[in-house]
């Protein structure tokens, strides 16, 4: 999963990968905002995110794009 946070006052947004559902990313979130006053999220690579959640302006989940290389679709001239 992709999940891009977007902090209070920060020109740029936080992005990581992580092997969490959507389901955990957002129960994870609103634990945060009820109770624990902190985000804890952990990337593919077993790091552990914590931001928190006062500074918290948006967090945005989605399903991670693989690389894609090539073109687009070209339409061939007849």
């Amino acid at each position: 999963m992709e999940v891009k946070i977007g902090v209070q006052h920060v020109a740029r947004e936080l992005s990581i990968e992580t092997d969490q559902s959507a389901e955990e990313i957002t129960a994870a979130v609103r634990e945060a905002f009820s109770g624990q006053g902190v985000l804890s999220l952990t990337d593919t690579k077993g790091r552990e995110v914590l931001v928190n959640a006062a500074t918290l302006a948006y967090v945005q989940v989605g399903e991670s794009e693989t690389g894609r290389v090539g073109f687009g679709t070209v339409p061939v001239p007849r």
